[in-house]
């Protein structure tokens, strides 16, 4: 007797193991970013480096990334480390990523009050996804521009945004680790 139950749950385990597998090698290249990028869910601290305003570099960041809506959505939420949670003193960009059809999809609801939609594209090694601008709603005038995630391991990633002041390109390099 204990021997076909033996058997049955290696059966379970051994279906459950090849349809997880299948799975995975018939995910599109978007939905591997999508993973990948939910993969940093967790809270995250670090400095940040902005060579063309050296008046913001050194400054500690928190950034707290949740998964939400069934899996669909991932929530970036940037401040300031030790500050509270209060939008209307301190900045707050939020910016959500999701797959829009088949591709990856970035928007940034940015405190100068525009909405950047960016396209995502993972790296061959699968350590970096890069997102280039694809429209704005709002102004123009001044806009993040570009962002890559690179991923150094499970409790280390950084982060390069290019915010766009008129035509002058203001960059920012986040190096962050996992807290929680």
């Amino acid at each position: 007797m204990k021997s076909r139950i033996a058997l049955s749950v290696l059966f379970v385990l051994m279906a459950a193991t090849a349809f997880a597998a299948d799975t995975a090698a018939t995910q599109s290249d978007a939905q591997k970013s999508f993973t990948t990028m939910k993969s940093l869910a967790g809270e995250w601290e670090g400095p940040v480096t902005a060579p063309e305003m050296p008046e913001m570099s050194g400054g500690k960041m928190h950034l707290s990334m949740r998964v939400t809506s069934r899996g669909n959505v991932l929530v970036h939420e940037f401040q300031e480390a030790g500050t509270p949670l209060d939008a209307t003193k301190y900045d707050h960009p939020v910016t959500m990523l999701y797959l829009d059809g088949e591709q990856l999809t970035l928007i940034h609801y940015c405190d100068a009050g525009n909405r950047p939609r960016m396209t995502g594209k993972m790296s061959p090694d699968g350590k970096t996804v890069e997102f280039e601008l694809k429209d704005i709603s709002g102004s123009t005038e001044e806009h993040m521009h570009h962002s890559v995630f690179t991923i150094i391991d499970a409790n280390h990633h950084t982060e390069d945004w290019t915010f766009m002041m008129k035509d002058k390109p203001i960059h920012a390099h986040f190096d962050l680790k996992r807290v929680q």
